[in-house]
């Protein structure tokens, strides 16, 4: 019961310092950030899949990324993203490609704002330098978005040749799936542990920011198919409310909690480090303190 009553306790002093430290208001501002920048990330993708020769590629990339939302949230908005990606463009390697990674940086941005609030940090670099920083995250990303899509075109092509070669492979199809979603878990928890330990100001070692990422790949699970059975049942909600608004209004609000989840993961890690501080600061002290008292205690010794 100890470590149930340990962890409560974790959570419930992670959700003070969220209220505390505007997590509501910061989260609706990453919301908006990864909005605004979900298209030209978009368009980067588009313009590196064709420096490579592949325009299908960027396309591949782009269903990737909305694979790992509920199909409820993706579906309406995926056409619009299959429309953004196969068009041709010209001239998107400049003027464009520049504009297209600046805006798409500002989701990095909005990131390392929530989490420097929730580790107490304060970003003591230049304004330019962070955002250079958040450029090449973007640049990164984009090039393994490419990279991971290229291989789930080339996976199913492997694995028909395979099974046409060993037909008794074809039972395996299941596991094979499953170590699919097992290999998309890695690669959003990597997602994490990069925005924890490198985007946010400090220094924290990897383990120290596993639990509040564990807490947030639940959270995200949880809400996925909360989120995903409510507008299942219940989508003309969004409709007579928000009328043509409605597809734009329920990725928001998805987005919305999501990144509310995030910071609450960050306020966990925040809430867990510092404790362990506070017990180091204590057991200084006992030290010092205990120090002090055999000091005195030899000197009244000596005076008598």
């Amino acid at each position: 019961m100890k470590p149930i009553r340990n962890a409560l306790g974790v959570a419930g002093v992670a959700a003070q310092r969220f209220v505390a430290h505007d997590g509501w208001a910061i989260a609706s501002h990453i919301a908006l950030s990864m909005l605004t920048s979900l298209f030209p990330f978009l368009i980067l993708l588009a313009a590196l899949a064709g420096l490579l020769g592949s325009a299908t590629l960027a396309d591949s990339a782009g269903t990737l990324i909305f694979d790992a939302l509920p199909s409820e949230v993706a579906n309406p908005i995926a056409g619009e993203v299959h429309r953004l990606l196969s068009e041709q463009r010209s001239g998107v390697v400049t003027v464009g490609l520049i504009l297209a990674l600046y805006f798409s940086s500002s989701g990095v941005e909005s990131l390392r704002v929530g989490l420097n609030r929730a580790y107490g940090r304060r970003e003591m670099r230049a304004w330019w330098l962070t955002r250079l920083e958040s450029i090449g995250y973007v640049i990164c990303a984009a090039i393994a978005m490419l990279a991971f899509a290229l291989l789930v075109v080339l996976g199913p092509l492997l694995w028909r040749q395979a099974v046409f070669v060993a037909p008794g492979l074809e039972t395996l199809g299941l596991t094979v799936t499953i170590g699919r979603l097992g290999i998309t878990a890695v690669l959003i928890t990597l997602v994490l542990i990069i925005a924890h330990k490198f985007v946010a100001a400090g220094n924290r070692p990897v383990v120290a920011v596993l639990p509040g990422i564990g807490v947030t790949m639940v959270l995200w699970f949880l809400a996925g198919l909360g989120f995903g059975f409510y507008l299942d049942r219940f989508s003309n909600a969004y409709v007579s409310t928000y009328g043509g608004l409605a597809t734009a209004m329920v990725f928001l609000v998805f987005l919305y909690w999501f990144a509310a989840m995030f910071l609450f993961g960050g306020e966990i890690n925040g809430t867990v480090i510092a404790a362990r501080r506070q017990r180091l600061q204590a057991k200084m002290l006992a030290k010092q303190s205990k120090a002090l008292a055999e000091h005195d205690q030899r000197a009244r010794g000596g005076q008598s």
